[in-house]
């Protein structure tokens, strides 16, 4: 069975750092793109990031939105995939979900996904 696990999330103040958490049972994420998803209260779940298969090219990806603050890493022994987020700001407010697929793809093509973790940017 396959189980993706989504820690790290918090509370911290605008401006602050936080470091998610993916961790996979069932699968080897290193044989999938991981990407990360936020949803904020009220608005429809968004792409953040994607980190391609170390069998591809491994390529990391993101929003514009995140670009220069945000980074995704694999730690292979520990079958987890990261987001560190830096320099965070009130609109990053909401539910991150990990998601795993072959490739990098659009968010309703995602079939592993785990169960989210609150983040809340207060100014």
């Amino acid at each position: 069975q396959v189980q993706l696990v989504e820690s790290g999330g918090g509370s911290v103040q605008s401006g602050g750092s936080l470091r998610l958490s993916c961790a996979a049972s069932g699968i080897t994420l290193d044989d999938y793109a991981v990407g990360w998803f936020r949803q904020a209260p009220g608005k429809e779940r968004e792409t953040i990031s994607c980190i391609r298969s170390v069998y591809r090219d491994g390529s990391d990806h993101y929003a514009d939105s995140v670009k220069g603050r945000f980074t995704v890493s694999r730690d292979s022994a520990k079958n987890t995939v990261y987001l560190t987020m830096m320099n965070l700001k009130r609109e990053a407010t909401g539910v991150y979900y990990c998601a795993a697929e072959p490739f990098c793809s659009h968010r309703w093509e995602y079939n592993y996904w785990g169960q989210g973790t609150q983040v809340t940017i207060s100014s």
